[in-house]
């Protein structure tokens, strides 16, 4: 089981690539948003992720690495990598390069995936993903006004908006992996105070449904109870002054318990990106 290797970690990663963000439409050089997170299952850490994201005002680049360690079977001590790249237009997010690596202990798995203006043009997994018998078929229209996982939860809240609120939850994102076609629909269900290194204050909890479009299997268990799942819930922290929001904490409930994704640091400074791409 490797790669995303189900609808759980489908659902994690653009929750973590959600820490990456920062979108803004006026200023004059790059910030960067660094984060650290904490994976837990059933109370038991099994893993950690670190984030970091470079923004300007009309582009931005995003890596992630994560380790996850095998107290359950479908981690399966997965290692992985992920970057996305792409223009901000007048506050949109077009993704134009995709990639993530992943691998475990029995193999590795490479996923590469170009946009255009939010229109899937190529994917090469590598090696092909084997498994396609009785998905449900991913059409041309579903590749159509769509987020890569990395760039998917880059969330804008509106100016003249409250970052705390429900403008920071209430919205349906829709996200393409390069092989499942999904929906995250979010709203608005109250605030809460939290305190960590480089943040402290109050953030949105937004519930969270996970709705299946393309790509997935007819008969998946992980599929079917992640879209009937109503135990979902993202913490979303405000950035200023880019006037975004950002993951601090996210629980779902799966059918080996509760797993949460926390966050244990949350930081944003200004940078250089044009230095960053030529390292």
């Amino acid at each position: 089981m490797l790669w995303i290797p189900s609808a759980y970690l489908r659902f994690f990663v653009p929750l973590l690539g959600l820490a990456l963000a920062t979108v803004t439409a006026a200023t004059a050089g790059a910030e960067t948003v660094k984060a650290r997170y904490s994976v837990s299952l059933v109370g038991f850490h099994i893993g950690e992720a670190r984030a970091e994201g470079w923004i300007e005002a009309a582009n931005y680049k995003i890596d992630l690495n994560a380790r996850l360690t095998g107290v359950a079977s479908w981690i399966a001590h997965i290692r992985m990598a992920l970057a996305s790249s792409g223009l901000i237009r007048r506050g949109s997010i077009l993704p134009s390069a995709y990639a993530t690596t992943a691998a475990s202990s029995r193999a590795v798995r490479t996923v590469r995936m170009r946009l255009q203006a939010g229109t899937v043009k190529a994917v090469d997994i590598s090696p092909p993903f084997e498994d396609i018998d009785g998905r449900v078929p991913v059409t041309a229209a579903n590749k159509r006004n769509v987020l890569d996982p990395m760039s998917a939860l880059i969330m804008a809240v509106p100016r003249g908006e409250a970052l705390v609120g429900p403008a920071a939850c209430n919205r349906t994102i829709p996200v393409y992996d390069g092989v499942v076609r999904f929906d995250l629909a979010m709203h608005y269900v109250g605030t809460r105070n939290v305190m960590v290194k480089g943040y402290s204050g109050p953030v949105s909890v937004c519930a969270v449904r996970y709705r299946p479009v393309a790509g997935h299997k007819i008969d998946s268990p992980s599929t079917q109870f992640m879209a009937e799942n109503h135990d979902i819930e993202a913490w979303l922290a405000p950035i200023e002054p880019a006037h975004i929001v950002v993951p601090f904490r996210v629980t779902l409930r799966t059918l080996a318990g509760m797993a949460e994704i926390q966050a244990t640091e949350l930081s944003i400074e200004p940078g250089d990106m044009t230095a960053k791409r030529e390292h």
